[in-house]
Parts: structure tokens; sequence; C-alpha cells
């Protein structure tokens, strides 16, 4: 196997070649300390993200861990599908740090870090909670605009907030808030799509004061203010009446930042391209994205994707290319991305007039093509009601499993389920189950390892279940905070501390800015700009 020094691999980073920079450990682990440009690729689910991440076989690849040897069983699985340049860390993290370079805690910390230099770099305004609160309070002409997805807007929102991903800010802005005289406050749970929402309507250009909630709902709370629950206000759907005023705010930013444009004929040529890794990115809101997309692409809602970039571009210096329908939206989150370093990057124009599926986009995993023996929602219901002692194991994320599983169902990381081997040994049969059932279809060759009764996957998953009208159990405390190695809580995740865990998160974005002029691999900013990290 093919190793490499930490000196080595910085040259890499720094190369302007492409590079898929993989760590092997779960999102918990890799939370807890890991290079700047290196994307989460734990083993339990490889085959998904792997395809998903790295798309081209033939692309430079490391894989990376803390030193225990999991990076290269990461390497080892690579070689094996057939990727051929494939190299690890030798010595993993603690070589990296032994070397003098920075280590950085956290998730999504590219695009984190994003956030706090554009915050410094164009002197985003903001507004703290307690000055908001009087603002709404005293019926200002405002609105606030929560730049997070539905879901977290349904979890906690501002008082009069209404959900505005920040992906569409630019887009429907118009249409919110026509009257120039209205302040417009945009917030998120920490500080970043706060910043970059807010800095979106500054850059386009509109007329009217924006700022920054200062540090989200969580700076809400800990100011001893109340967030609403449970509420679904949202902006109009459908094509706003102002797109065209919102498409001359866009070009204007994307113009500037160098984001390039081309026609469906140029990205037919990057996808027959084999010596460029491309990611086909639609920005659009995911209901626009299921009712017709580009077959091929991937929704990656454009606030989102500028929030969590590694989630979906795992190849450094990869070609990017967004569609939308309008251009607005790709406009917009390809400028951000140009200003955070993504070298190649492009908008579609016409990129969904010719062609359009409804069927899933899916990453092509070819594991899940091996046969097991699936069970329907009423055969396992049957095997449940039973005296066949059947154990129930579900492989879904500990944060998923704790939002609603199986009653009786235990928990369990794929890759790790020896701890279990007592319980699974004692059953007549068990059913796998994850949300869609795709991971459970994986985890079936290592279940078997560990008992001899007839293992069964739960067709459809969870989801299936609960669409079927099957009850779910809701337990926050199952699995414990310190089981939880494969995601990495966010301060509301906690059952313990929670506010000092949002001190420490907000005092931790805030560092960033410094740990990354440390990291010296780092470069935002348009080039030839002033002021741009380097």
């Amino acid at each position: 196997m093919k190793r490499i020094t930490a000196e080595t691999l910085r040259s890499w980073i720094t190369d302007g070649e492409e590079l898929a920079l993989l760590d092997a450990r779960e999102d918990g682990e890799f939370g807890a300390s890991h290079l700047f440009w290196a994307v989460p690729c734990g083993l339990a689910r490889r085959e998904m993200r792997v395809r998903a991440l790295a798309p081209r076989q033939s692309v430079r690849a490391c894989c990376v861990d803390d030193g225990r040897g999991v990076a290269e069983s990461l390497a080892a699985w690579l070689e094996s599908v057939g990727f051929t340049d494939v190299s690890v860390l030798d010595g993993g993290t603690p070589a990296w740090e032994a070397a003098g370079y920075e280590l950085f805690s956290g998730v999504n910390v590219p695009s984190k870090a994003f956030g706090e230099w554009v915050e410094h770099h164009f002197g985003t305004e903001s507004v703290d909670a307690r000055e908001l609160k009087a603002w709404i309070d005293s019926g200002r002409d405002m609105v606030v605009l929560d730049s997070r997805t539905m879901e977290e807007f349904t979890r906690m929102s501002i008082p009069t907030g209404i959900s505005v991903p920040g992906g569409e800010l630019v887009y429907r802005i118009g249409d919110i808030a026509p009257d120039p005289k209205t302040l417009v406050v945009v917030n998120c749970a920490g500080r970043t799509r706060s910043i970059l929402g807010a800095e979106s309507l500054r850059r386009a250009g509109i007329p009217n004061k924006v700022v920054a909630l200062r540090n989200g709902t969580m700076g809400w709370e800990l100011a001893g203010l109340r967030c609403d629950r449970g509420r679904t206000d949202k902006y109009q759907p459908g094509t706003p009446k102002t797109t065209s005023l919102a498409l001359k705010r866009a070009q204007a930013f994307a113009e500037h930042s160098g984001v390039g444009v081309i026609g469906p004929l140029d990205l037919s040529r990057f996808e027959d391209d084999p010596d460029r890794t491309l990611y086909v990115l639609d920005v659009r809101d995911p209901a626009e994205f299921r009712a017709g997309h580009r077959p091929g692409s991937r929704n990656a809602p454009g606030g989102q994707l500028v929030q969590a970039t590694d989630q979906w571009i795992g190849v450094r210096n990869a070609r990017i290319v967004l569609v939308d329908d309008t251009g607005v939206r790709a406009r917009m989150t390809a400028a951000w991305l140009r200003q955070m370093g993504h070298r190649d990057v492009f908008v579609v124009e016409g990129g969904l007039e010719a062609v359009r599926t409804t069927a899933p986009a899916v990453v092509p995993v070819p594991e899940l093509g091996a046969p097991v023996d699936l069970i329907d929602v009423s055969a396992c219901v049957r095997l449940l009601d039973s005296a066949a002692r059947t154990v129930v194991l579900d492989l879904a994320r500990s944060i998923e499993f704790r939002e609603g599983h199986i009653p009786g169902a235990i928990w369990g990381i794929r890759g790790r389920l020896e701890p279990l081997r007592g319980q699974l040994s004692a059953a007549g049969h068990v059913v796998l189950t994850s949300p869609d059932g795709l991971l459970a279809r994986l985890a079936v060759p290592e279940a078997r390892t560990l008992t001899t009764a007839q293992v069964h996957v739960l067709e459809g998953g969870t989801e299936a279940w609960h669409a079927f009208g099957r009850p779910l159990v809701k337990d926050r405390a199952t699995p414990p905070d310190e089981a939880c190695i494969d995601f990495y809580l966010r301060p509301y995740d906690r059952n313990a501390g929670v506010e000092a865990a949002m001190h420490a998160y907000l005092s931790w974005e805030i560092d960033l800015v410094h740990q990354i002029e440390r990291d010296g691999t780092v470069a935002f900013g348009v080039p030839g700009e002033a002021d741009a990290v380097a």
C-alpha cells in the first residue's frame, strides 16, 4: 500500500491538481480533529459516499485517519473497486500535527471558515438578539428570513420569521420585500448561513438595509428568549414576479466572481471527459428537483451547498457545474463557490430545457445488487408478533434512530457490530433496517458473521414501516451522546451541557478565521482581490 508523508500530502493540497482527501472515520470521530480539506467518508457508508464524493476512479486519492488503521481499510476497499491512484497518510492526523500543520475540529469546516471570512471581508452588518426582539415588539417594518432548511425552521424559529433557504433569498426577495424601506433580517441556527444569506442580498445590490442575526437561534436562546416550535411559514412557491430583476442582480455578482457560463453541449463535453472529475448539481428546491431534473444531476439546494460544500464535493479542483431553471439561483451559488476558492465553476444556460426526468437521482452502488432476503412490513410484523425471537437491528445514524425507530429495535453502526454479537446470536430471526433500507442491504454480510439466525432486510426500511402506518418510538436519550460517534452532535442535539456547547460552538466559528491563517493552504476571495486569505 502506498504511503505518503505529511509534507507530501501538503504539497498535493497546494499543487492545483485534483485530490480526493478522504477521512475513513465516522462523522463524529472526524469532527473531533481532522485536516481542513478532508471530507468525511466513514467505512459504514463507504459504498454510497465514495461514489457520490469521488465519482472518477482514476482521481488521485489519499485516505487519512487518526493512525488506528481504518484509513488502510478504506484504501484497500478503494483499490478493490477499481481506484487506481490511492495513498494513505502515514501516521494519520498525529503525523500531520507533528509536522507542524493545523488540525481542525467540527464539520463543514471550509464552509464555516468561509462564512467568517465573508463577514470580515465584506463587513456584513449584524444585530444582536435583544435588539431584534425590541424591533419585533415595536412593530418595525421588517421581515425576518430564516435561511436554513424547512425541517430546521420547523424545529425552532425566530418569532415572526419565515423560511427562505439561503439559495432562494436573492431569487425571491423582490416579491417578499418590494418596499426598499423594509428592513431585512437573515438568521440561521448559528452564524454561517446568517452571514452568507445577508451578504448574498447585499452583494446582489438590493436597496433595503440588510442585517444578519448575530449567532442565530443559538444567540436568541442564550439571550433568554424563546424560539417558536412547529411553524411552517415559508415563501410563496413558484416563479417570482421579480425574476428578471433577480437575474440582473445575480449576473453582476457572478460576473464579478468569475463564474463561467456554458451551454448544454459544453456540459455534454464535460460529461464525456475521462480526465476530470465533474459534479453536476441542481441548486433548486428539492420539490422542484423531484418534479423534473437533468439526468445524472444531483440536488444540492444552493444555500445548503455553500453551507456544507463537503457533503457534495469531495475532490479538490474538480469541475463544478450548477443547473437551475432561470439562472438566478445557479449564479448566486456559483459566485459564492468561486469566492470560496473553487476554480472551475460554471452555470448552464438552458440546462433544463432539452431533457428532463422525474426518476430519482441515484448514485450507482453496485454492491446493492447482491441478493438478500427481503421481508415486507406485514411479514416483519408477523415475525415480531410470533415466538420466533426476532431482533430488529437499525443501522440508521444515531440522530435518526433517536428521532424514530421500530419498537424494540436495537441500534448499531455498520462495521462495529461486534458488541451486539450476544443479542444477534440468540435470535431466531434478525431483521436489518435503515431509513430507506439501502444501508441495511450492505450490512447483511457482516450481520451473518455474528449469528446463525436467518438475516432479513426490511424492504423499504424504516420509512416503509412508518408509511404502512406502524408506530415509531422517539427516544432522545438512546443512544446516549457519548455513543454517537457516527454523527457530530450540534449543541441542540445534546442531552446535557447544551448552553456550554452553544457558547463553545460560537467561539469555535469565530476563531476559524485565525485558524485558516495558520493553516496556510486556504485562499478565499476572487484572485487578485484585496484582503483575500492566502
